[in-house]
């Protein structure tokens, strides 16, 4: 069985080592008839951009997507530069800079990578999932009976910060900065997917298709994973399932589908603010001109938001979405369970969770009442802030580093609900209501812990269950997701997630305020 992993790892090695090197072959030409059609659909007047690209660029063959987005963007600046200094703002080339360089090169791949998509993806993709499965499959009989024991999980160069770890974690922050600030420099990797964004979408996959795709493929994997290492535990069978099903279905094959059929491009799931430009203007009047089918999803985003998540969460905790339904805690239960354990149980994280998830709550309810505001008014600015400037901030910051370069990048190094635990607006908006108005909790029975730690080493949100067992109190914490690995992990079964009264989720001696004591026993609670 040995020898099929180690098998199985070479072949998954490969893979990704073949997908890596995609970065750096390939020829581009972006011909003048590409580009002619690439300035008339973007109705594009600046004849100063027009003319120095046909003469420096057009029809010139360049070996390297890197080289000719640079001669791109230079171009592109300085043509900006020039009509913005003569304010001839009608000629000024709106965007960003890499993603017009990535619509101008995608059509401009030639060679061994474009004429030959199916063979790269097997060689890929193909081998990157036949390997872990090599890899994954045989632990049904090297991990012996069902069960999860204190096996070393923290002496691991690959699950506690070791080299392998380290490396990782290099590699999955520099696959998001490419992603997210370099489109244009991983065109190689989308040419592969372009046969079945057709057969989905009927274009061409662009480098969100890609991380679509990439996405549902590591969950499925790491999917099966979570049904070897678990098997013992029906809930985590289940709960695998369903965000499984909920983001293959709902994030990506259903809105890949709608724009097929001229629909916008919608997740049904994805709530606001975790969706936090469901109200750009943008996205407000591209639902509103699609018809029908437009108006009941911005109805349903809406409805979605403040009325089915509260009254789900107080029937079912927040655990309803952050560990069913939402693709990013799907990726963190499946990529990044290797790394639960990671997660800090200090104090001062605890501290720090607290204030920053509460900040990027308030931050996006600020950019989205200057957001409506605008919206209603047709005002670019409320109180000397440009509506504009606000919301790249925080997409920014936000969308772009917290959620992606950090959120999933630092996996490796912080644990695997990063951004759900210190980030999410949407988790910290489901913590409020499962903290106050709520019938989840997870009840301990005190008796029989005997202390072994595997509840607190396995959980994500970096709460110390322990404590809570051996006093016999129930868990109820806002940043608590009821994943439930803590009750699957425990050898004695002390924890048990549980949907009741209100009555009795939190001991009425909590509630007092007389020392000091008692009031640092309710802070640590919460």
């Amino acid at each position: 069985m040995k020898a099929i992993k180690y098998t199985g790892l070479a072949i998954l090695l490969a893979g990704l080592a073949i997908f890596t090197s995609l970065l750096f072959i390939g020829k581009y030409e972006v011909t003048s008839d590409a580009f002619k059609s690439f300035t008339d659909s973007k109705g594009i007047k600046s004849e100063l951009f027009i003319s120095t690209f046909s003469k420096n660029i057009a029809d010139k063959e360049y070996t390297s997507a890197v080289a000719l987005s640079s001669d791109i963007i230079e171009i592109l600046e300085e043509s900006n530069a020039i009509h913005k200094k003569n304010q001839e703002w009608d000629k000024v080339i709106w965007g960003k800079v890499h993603n017009i360089s990535y619509d101008l090169i995608k059509p401009a791949g030639k060679g061994s990578i474009v004429d030959n998509k199916g063979m790269y993806w097997w060689l890929t993709f193909g081998l990157g999932i036949i390997g872990s499965l090599l890899f994954i499959l045989p632990n049904i009989v090297l991990l012996g009976a069902p069960g999860i024991k204190n096996n070393g999980i923290f002496l691991n160069a690959a699950t506690n910060r070791g080299w392998i770890g380290i490396i990782a974690f290099i590699y999955l922050v520099g696959f998001y900065l490419l992603l997210y600030f370099r489109p244009e420099y991983i065109v190689n990797w989308t040419y592969i997917l372009d046969p079945i964004s057709a057969s989905l979408s009927g274009g061409l996959a662009s480098q969100w298709f890609l991380y679509g795709f990439l996405y549902c493929t590591v969950m499925l994997v790491m999917g099966v994973r979570m049904y070897i290492k678990y098997r013992h535990n029906m809930y985590q069978i289940v709960r695998t399932t369903a965000v499984l099903f909920f983001q293959i279905g709902f994030a990506f094959l259903i809105p890949e589908i709608l724009v097929r059929f001229n629909k916008p491009y919608f997740d049904f799931k994805n709530a606001f603010p975790l969706d936090y430009d469901f109200f750009f203007d943008w996205n407000i009047n591209n639902l509103i001109n699609s018809g029908g089918l437009g108006v009941f999803m911005l109805v349903w985003g809406i409805v979605l938001t403040l009325v089915i998540v509260p009254v789900m969460v107080y029937f079912f905790g927040k655990r309803w979405y952050c560990s069913w339904v939402c693709g990013c805690g799907g990726l963190a239960e499946t990529l990044g369970d290797p790394y639960r354990q990671l997660s800090s149980k200090r104090l001062v994280a605890w501290k720090i969770e607290r204030w920053l998830i509460h900040s990027v709550l308030v931050f996006s309810l600020v950019m989205t009442a200057f957001t409506l505001y605008s919206f209603f008014t047709d005002q670019p600015t409320l109180l000397g802030i440009k509506t504009q400037d606000i919301q790249f901030y925080y997409g920014f910051l936000i969308g772009s580093w917290f959620s992606g370069v950090i959120g999933t990048g630092f996996y490796p190094i912080l644990g695997n609900r990063t951004w759900c635990r210190f980030g999410c607006p949407l988790a910290a908006y489901l913590g409020l209501v499962q903290r106050f108005k709520s019938r989840f909790r997870i009840t301990t029975n005190g008796g029989q812990c005997i202390s072994c730690g595997n509840c607190s080493t396995y959980c994500e949100q970096g709460i110390d269950v322990r404590a809570y067992a051996q006093k016999g109190e129930n868990i109820v914490r806002s940043s608590c997701v009821g994943c439930g690995v803590c009750s699957a992990v425990c050898p004695r079964g002390v924890l048990k997630l549980e949907n009741g009264p209100e009555d009795g989720r939190i001991n009425p001696t909590d509630v007092l305020l007389g020392n000091d004591v008692n009031l640092m026993d309710l802070v640590n609670k919460k």
